[in-house]
């Protein structure tokens, strides 16, 4: 009885690069595309809007009687720049899942 030779890194790796790109990856649908595109896109503008708002609180928990920022707004600003982080990578990936779904 033969084996079939199995994918390996070694085989990976003499693969020539035109054989490499005909290689089958992860496949998202136009649905799963889109979603993930408009939750990037929906990320951006609730996490803007939240650092407009967070800016402009005049409540104290922001910024201290002396105008100084708080441990809230660093943390919340933090959460806000991270979440503009992921929301910008997901919603690349939706793009890319829909151009690849346009030329398939």
């Amino acid at each position: 009885m033969r084996e079939t030779p199995t994918a390996s890194p070694a085989t990976d790796a003499a693969l020539r690069p035109e054989q490499a790109e005909r290689r089958p990856g992860l496949v998202l649908s136009r649905r799963v595309s889109w979603f993930l595109l408009a939750f990037g896109v929906w990320s951006w503008f609730v996490w803007i809007t939240f650092v407009k708002n967070l800016w402009k609180d005049s409540s104290g928990l922001a910024f201290d009687d002396a105008g100084d920022p708080t441990g809230y707004f660093w943390i919340h600003l933090l959460l806000a720049i991270t979440s503009f982080l992921l929301g910008t990578a997901i919603g690349l990936i939706g793009l890319r899942g829909l151009r690849a779904a346009r030329r398939g």
